[in-house]
């Protein structure tokens, strides 16, 4: 290339690298001016941790972090922030402060109190460094205008001043600080799973007014209709037969050779964990795998039961055919049934509602197949689904309360009105 002609060109390179910085969204440069790109791409990071598309973004339709998505909680709905930069309806009229003060405070500009369906009191864990660097992402965002009516929730859940109480009794700030008696990696996953990852908002059982249980961290919680089973390192509940690389792989692809990640977990997979380093996920097995719980022990129910006798002829006729007789199903393609120790979680919940509606695992970049497990709403009645729950939650080895006709005729009618709304 001659002189002539690399210098008209270098000048118009020049020219257009600077009309793109000087159309850069507020709030991302750093003292000098310049974008801190690096800072972008660690929030960005931390947003896949956080999973923050999973909730603010609309499954139905949805412009990406405009809000939305209903989230289903004990006291009733409420929908997703708009979390992007549009000055009117999103953040983008926040300052840094305001935002930290909602991300791990609870506070909303002007005062009012955030319901902890937004998990500030797992955020609170973050480093200021990390929420800075969230913000600089969100603000590379395109603002969308999408006003959102956050609050659904009937009276009296719905006055936002309850929430002042609330925070007195349960909400406990405080960054996260390392354990010196443990390694730098199980630090690191420690941080994960109880910061950002907020783990605990669904998998730690949670008081009747929504507070995490003290002393019983990670050991499973029925929630929107779902179980998040037991992930400590329990050998009857949890993850005790799980090795810290089929933790990895069950993050990383949405399937190991015992299950396969449904439902809120599957979106979780989806927008979240499968974005993360496989160092990170490391980190986080060797933490979860150092968690105990003390999981009650329950009897088995008996074989000659009738409920087990007619749930094994159900099982033999209807799913054997996949998960095999002996329930060992196929590695990475259809649950483990007998291996999974969350089959008998302490309530039935995923296995009813699996039964009833079926579910499709998630598909990945890496496992870009997602099996599907039928409905079969329509051919059990409420006892044979009863019959053949308590069967798989009491052969093999495990052993769980027997399921009840009723918990399944209940389990029908609010899978019923959820599917209308």
């Amino acid at each position: 290339m001659t002189a002539s002609i690399a210098t008209p060109l270098r000048a118009l390179l020049l020219t257009g690298l600077l009309g793109v910085l000087a159309c850069a969204p507020p709030g991302i440069a750093n003292e000098t001016g310049a974008q801190d790109f690096q800072q972008i791409e660690r929030g960005r990071y931390l947003a896949a941790a956080a999973d923050c598309s999973g909730c603010h973004t609309d499954p139905q339709g949805g412009r990406p972090y405009a809000g939305g998505r209903p989230i289903q909680t004990p006291f009733g709905r409420v929908l997703a922030a708009n979390i992007t930069p549009d000055r009117d309806t999103g953040i983008g009229a926040w300052s840094d402060a305001e935002f930290d003060a909602a991300v791990r405070g609870g506070k909303m500009p002007g005062g009012s109190r955030l319901y902890p369906a937004m998990p500030y009191p797992y955020y609170a864990r973050m480093n200021k460094e990390d929420v800075q660097a969230l913000r600089a992402y969100l603000n590379t965002l395109a603002p969308v205008r999408h006003e959102v009516h956050s609050n659904q929730l009937p009276f009296p859940f719905n006055i936002r001043a309850s929430m002042r109480v609330w925070d007195a009794l349960y909400f406990k700030p405080g960054v996260y600080q390392p354990d010196s008696r443990k390694s730098p990696s199980w630090n690191r996953g420690a941080y994960l799973v109880t910061g950002p990852g907020h783990c605990g908002a669904c998998h730690t059982p949670k008081t009747p007014l929504g507070a995490d249980v003290i002393g019983r961290p990670l050991q499973g919680y029925s929630i929107q209709g779902w179980f998040a089973p037991d992930i400590t390192n329990d050998s009857r509940r949890g993850l005790g037969d799980w090795s810290p690389q089929d933790i990895v792989e069950y993050l990383k692809n949405g399937h190991n050779r015992f299950a396969g990640a449904a439902g809120p977990m599957g979106d979780e997979v989806a927008n979240g964990s499968s974005h993360l380093s496989d160092a990170d996920l490391l980190a986080m097995a060797e933490y979860l795998k150092d968690q105990r719980s003390q999981a009650s022990q329950v009897p088995s129910v008996s074989v000659r039961d009738p409920a087990m006798v007619a749930g094994g002829a159900i099982y033999q006729d209807l799913c054997s055919a996949c998960h095999r007789g002996d329930g060992r199903g196929i590695p990475y393609l259809i649950p483990d049934l007998a291996g999974s120790a969350s089959v008998a979680s302490d309530q039935p919940t995923s296995i009813v509602r699996v039964v009833l509606n079926g579910a499709k695992t998630v598909a990945t970049q890496d496992e870009p197949t997602g099996p599907a497990m039928p409905s079969f709403k329509w051919q059990l009645s409420d006892a044979q689904v009863a019959a053949v729950t308590t069967y798989v939650r009491n052969s093999w080895g495990h052993a769980a309360q027997p399921t009840t006709a009723r918990a399944v005729r209940k389990a029908r009618k609010q899978l019923d009105v959820s599917v209308r709304q």
